[in-house]
């Protein structure tokens, strides 16, 4: 049973690996599956009980994780593309995850005023076109993450945070893209990628992110 969970784990991390021939893509979905089996085997190993249900339990979350990881497909590739397109200039940082999800990163100067959370006029068109590619993608799975700096207490930033990925995505589901998409949440200033010490640091930490990942299709 081990010999199965570490080939399983062994295959994926090899395919993550073999940079010198594979895209950047490739990569990606090979770690992204290395990651899914080891997910997926901790938490068999973690629910299964016994000696037997826990190899058990592995087998089976090792095989699940590995099939339930996020796809990099053509469709994600191509909003990938366009995102970019959409916001060169704007600041708004555009990557794939090693998790295989388009990750946006969207600043204060973009996306909200201090201590706000309606949406500025520069970032509505960047969300238009956000929309127009989730909307043709049914097995879009999506997680808005509101940020802001230290200014204030978590009494004011936690729902702030919260607020802030609220309003992202009723633009969106104002827009066309199903509200069953979408999971939101709020880390107010606790993850700051900025020091707080300066203008330019908070403006970088008020900041939404935002996730989209592909699932395959049920069938």
């Amino acid at each position: 049973m081990k010999k199965f969970v570490l080939a399983t784990t062994a295959a994926a991390l090899v395919l993550s690996g073999c940079a010198g021939g594979m895209t950047e893509t490739q990569r990606n979905t090979g770690i992204g599956a290395g990651i899914g089996a080891l997910g997926g085997a901790a938490i068999g190993s973690a629910t299964g009980g016994n000696r037997g249900a826990i190899g058990t339990g592995a087998v089976v979350g090792a095989a699940a994780g590995a099939l339930g990881g996020y796809l990099w497909s053509q469709r994600m590739e191509n909003q990938k593309r366009q995102m970019e397109a959409a916001t060169q200039g704007t600041g708004v940082a555009v990557t794939q995850t090693p998790n295989n999800e388009l990750k946006l990163q969207i600043p204060s100067d973009v996306s909200f005023d201090v201590g706000r959370s309606n949406i500025k006029p520069n970032f509505a068109p960047v969300l238009d076109q956000f929309a127009s590619g989730l909307r043709n993608n049914p097995n879009a799975e999506v997680r808005i993450i509101g940020h802001t700096d230290n200014t204030g207490s978590d009494a004011i930033n936690n729902p702030l945070s919260v607020d802030r990925a609220a309003s992202t995505r009723d633009y969106l589901v104002a827009r066309g893209v199903s509200a069953a998409a979408f999971r939101i949440e709020g880390r107010g200033s606790h993850e700051p990628i900025a020091n707080n010490n300066s203008d330019a640091g908070r403006a970088q930490n008020r900041r939404v992110e935002i996730y989209v990942g592909e699932r395959a299709p049920r069938g």
